[in-house]
């Protein structure tokens, strides 16, 4: 067996020998620990180096270091006076946030300005990269040949685009030129241009394109533009072809000034290249705009516009189901300032209501509304002072009124003081009673026992009382190891509201009739509040409530009979709100007649979530009759679901749409959308199936998203808007 140890005799035979070439080291240390290396030296590391004035040779697993640029080659030339080195062999050059191996480099140190050949590179974090060569300039801008780009880790990647020639800025953009987009193998598409973002911001620059195919409207395609114009404003142009009908163009305008100027605006047209069967337009267009923008003296602008040329065409083309069964069109803008106790207000505006039953528009003016008002301002003792003032003169009618000129017209002035007089000592007791004088001013009305508009003002001057009364109030704690925990609240609640007749009443008009209010109002509300983080939330509501008329011949029940005289009380009303926890919702609410023994209307929304959690849903069920005329045209009964669901095993995403006529007892609305997420890939499949339509209609779309490149949707796109 060796043995490990030295006898003291052989220690102090080699004791001189030791002692030097441990000063050896120490003196080494000495040195380098007093000397350092500065990052603005070049370092070499390598197994064989040769030195020529300024000119250095390595050979052999070399590195270089230089300030934040590191180099590794199995042969370098460096030029150290300027900085130039040649590099072969196994090229591999570290910068911040980048790698790139080469077959061999030219490249300055200093200016980071070079050319490498038969290049593989990575753009943090996840771009990759293959060139015949690269050139790079001194602003960081790359130049490529003959390049692959990609975002995949896979050695096939699941896409990747190759080109002609590419140019990229790191943290900005790739830019490619004779791009070929291929999945797998499999070439997809081509563009002469395309440009994909780098980085977290904005980009400007195409979007991927959608393609679909309906047996109406033929093989589809959207694309989509976006411009980033500045940080506070942005455009997205959009094409969208159907080759069965024709082809339209869209513009979305986004814009933040400062001082809160701020809105956006939606230009929509579409030219039919084939007649079209609905007999709208040959051209429709939609205008959507919305403007806020303070002005000087703290007033405030707000602009609204929501137009199209064509019900028809939008109930025929806008992929949003809500959207294109609602057949409005509204123009109106305002202006409002606040102070103090004031507020004044100036208002013009427009809106239609297309009803497809009659194939007529209900239309309203309002050229214009002007309204000054107060809150509530201390007087004396316990009195408050109010008012409300107003100059209004507006038109209303049917479209076929305002056609041969017999909309109805009026203008008034009214001014309207309230003195109030609260009442809130008592804790579970509140009594509000307020009185208010009404002067009117109309400008024309209707002549004596006729309908004819005449040039004759009208003043009239009654008045009206208002009491409110809640309570008493009563409610119980529920305690959970001797703390309150929940609060059950029940508030009993009483209106009496009278209005004095007003003199001359027939001659005033009106867009359908006269009502003067006097009614009694009474109801229930029970409220359940829990303790949370130490406040308390309100989780639980239920109220009741229900109208007596006391003057049924000028309430809104004036129109109906029941056996033979005019109804007195209202319907009984109802809502429940339960909102137990963030996700969980359900609203209920129902109009019961007291005479028919039916429910007028009944309403249930309830759902679970928002579409950014891992599964939601919201169902929404409404129905409505009118009890007095049964074969009312308003009549409704729909029901309607919407949810989704995300399933990370499956790398799936899910959501679905579906509404249903109960009345008419068919489909409106089918919609499903489905995304699979293929690593650094993913695809979107789009169906939807339009019952409402007059053709019905099946709708299929796919698209898929690149990484940071978004995707184009249709300006009239619906489920996943």
């Amino acid at each position: 067996m060796p043995r490990l140890t030295l006898s003291l005799r052989q220690v102090f035979k080699r004791w001189p020998n030791l002692i030097f070439r441990l000063w050896g080291v120490v003196l080494l240390l000495l040195v380098i620990s007093s000397v350092g290396f500065s990052k603005d030296e070049i370092r070499i590391i390598a197994q064989r180096t040769e030195r020529e004035k300024n000119k250095v040779f390595a050979r052999g697993n070399v590195e270089i270091h230089y300030k934040e640029l590191k180099l590794m080659a199995d042969t370098v030339e460096l030029d150290t006076e300027t900085k130039e080195v040649i590099a072969e062999g196994h090229v591999v050059l570290h910068l911040p946030q980048e790698v790139i191996t080469a077959k061999r480099l030219q490249f300055n140190l200093e200016s980071k300005v070079g050319e490498l050949q038969r290049v593989h590179g990575l753009i943090k974090p996840t771009i990759f990269y293959q060139a015949e060569s690269i050139r790079r300039d001194v602003n960081e801008v790359y130049s490529l040949s003959r390049a692959r780009i990609t975002s995949c880790t896979q050695s096939v990647p699941r896409w990747i685009f190759s080109c002609s020639r590419a140019s990229f800025k790191k943290n900005e953009y790739i830019e490619m030129w004779g791009a070929v987009f291929k999945i797998k193998k499999m070439p997809v598409f081509y563009w002469p241009y395309f440009r994909y973002p780098l980085g977290e911001a904005r980009k400007t620059g195409f979007l991927t394109p959608q393609l679909g195919y309906s047996a109406i409207k033929g093989v589809s395609f959207s694309e989509s533009f976006y411009w980033a114009i500045r940080r506070n404003m942005d455009a997205t142009f959009n094409f969208d072809y159907y080759s069965a009908r024709g082809f339209g163009g869209g513009l979305e305008y986004r814009y933040l000034f400062s001082q809160n100027i701020g809105g956006e605006i939606r230009l929509f047209g579409f030219h039919f290249t084939t007649p079209p069967e609905m007999g709208y337009p040959k051209n429709a267009y939609i205008i959507r705009l919305k403007h806020n923008q303070p002005l000087p003296g703290k007033f405030n602008l707000v602009a609204d516009v929501d137009y199209q040329s064509s019900f028809d065409f939008l109930r025929e083309f806008d992929n949003n189901f809500k959207r294109a069964l609602v057949s409005n069109r509204r123009s109106e803008i305002y202006l409002s300032r606040s102070w103090s106790f004031f507020n004044l207000s100036i208002r013009a505006s427009r809106f239609e209501t297309y009803f497809r039953q009659l194939n007529n528009s209900v239309i309203r003016y309002y050229l214009p509304q002007l309204s000054l008002s107060s809150t509530r301002m201390k007087l004396l003792g316990p009195f408050y002072f109010s008012f409300g003032t107003s100059l209004v003169r507006w038109e209303y009618g049917y479209q076929t009124a305002y056609e041969k000129g017999k909309q109805k017209k009026s203008q008034s002035l009214s001014v309207h003081p309230t003195l109030s007089l609260p009442f809130s000592s008592i804790p579970w007791f509140t009594l509000n009673t307020s009185v208010t004088a009404k002067w009117n001013y109309y400008f024309s009305t209707y002549a004596p026992n006729t309908k004819r508009v005449v040039s004759e003002p009208l003043f009239t001057q009654n008045y009206a009382w208002n009491t409110e009364i809640v309570g008493p109030v009563f409610y119980r704690l529920f305690y959970v190891g001797g703390e309150p925990k929940a609060k059950h609240i029940i508030e009993p609640s009483f209106s009496y509201v009278y209005e004095s007749p007003v003199v001359d009443s027939e001659r005033i008009i009106t867009t359908y009739y006269f009502l003067r209010q006097h009614y009694l109002r009474y109801g229930l509300t029970n409220r359940l509040l829990v303790k949370q983080g130490g406040m308390p939330r309100e989780i639980f509501t239920l109220g009741i409530f229900q109208n007596y008329y006391l003057a049924p011949e000028e309430s809104p029940l004036q129109l109906y009979r029941v056996n033979g005289e005019i109804p007195r009380f209202s319907d009984i009303t109802t809502y429940l709100r339960f909102y137990p926890g963030r996700k969980a919702n359900l609203d209920f609410s129902a109009g019961f007649n007291p005479y028919y023994k039916v429910f007028s209307s009944l309403r249930v929304s309830a759902g679970w979530g928002v579409p950014s959690d891992d599964w939601f849903f919201r169902l929404n069920w409404y129905k409505s009759s009118n009890p007095y005329r049964p074969e009312s045209l308003w009549n409704r009964h729909q029901i309607g679901f919407s949810g989704g669901a995300k399933i990370p095993t499956l790398s799936l995403e899910a959501q679905t749409q579906v509404d249903f006529n109960l009345q008419e007892r068919e489909l409106l609305y089918l919609g499903a959308l489905v995304t699979y997420h293929y690593q650094c890939l993913d695809f979107t499949a789009d169906l939807r199936v339009f019952y409402f339509r007059e053709k019905p209609e099946v709708q299929f779309r796919i698209s898929f998203g690149l990484g940071n490149i978004g995707k184009s949707t249709d300006f009239l796109g619906g489920l996943n808007q």
